[in-house]
């Protein structure tokens, strides 16, 4: 059966390590079918939701590197079913994921929603832009208003996606959303 996601992830080491756990079965018999190579309204209105998100990268020398990347709520843009973009606004100025991308451009992203305790992950293939190089793309990322610069723009293409199960996700809330809370209580 085809479970996309796992069908990337599944490596012969990964298929060891559940076979010496007792868990190879779980997912070698998995009685359904999962491809999930398209975002549906589930997906989108997750990912708009979001606020930020964590890429991981992988180095010429083997290491992987997890980049936080946050901006105003939605600046993950959904652009179809199997497109993700964003413009990538000025940070620390290492430049560690983009220099990655140029040598591979294979990307995992994990989205959290803390609040409601779901998380969503992603294998896609990135294309790193210069902001004039699609002005019709960047017109659809760039935020209105939004003070950081923007210094390029990442279009995701999508391999797979999957939830992962809510188990040891703490809720958190963020300080609007206890505002929100405190002020619906007054009301």
């Amino acid at each position: 059966m085809a479970y996309g996601f796992l069908d990337i992830a599944m490596t012969p080491s990964v298929r060891a390590a559940q076979a010496e756990m007792g868990a190879d079965g779980l997912w070698t018999e998995f009685p359904g079918h999962r491809e999930f190579d398209c975002f549906t309204e589930a997906e989108s209105a997750f990912i708009a939701d979001r606020d930020s998100f964590y890429m991981a990268t992988v180095s010429e020398t083997g290491w992987p590197y997890m980049q936080h990347r946050g901006g105003p709520r939605g600046f993950l843009k959904v652009l179809d079913a199997q497109t993700l973009a964003f413009a990538d606004f000025r940070g620390n100025r290492q430049y560690i994921s983009t220099g990655n991308l140029r040598a591979n451009d294979r990307v995992s992203l994990f989205l959290m929603d803390y609040r409601r305790r779901a998380r969503l992950k992603v294998y896609a293939h990135a294309e790193v832009l210069a902001p004039d190089v699609d002005p019709a793309l960047t017109a659809q990322v760039v935020v209105p208003g939004y003070r950081g610069k923007v210094e390029r723009i990442v279009r995701l293409r999508l391999a797979a996606f999957d939830w992962n199960c809510p188990q040891h996700i703490t809720p958190r809330w963020s300080e609007a959303e206890i505002r929100a809370l405190q002020d619906a209580e007054g009301e």
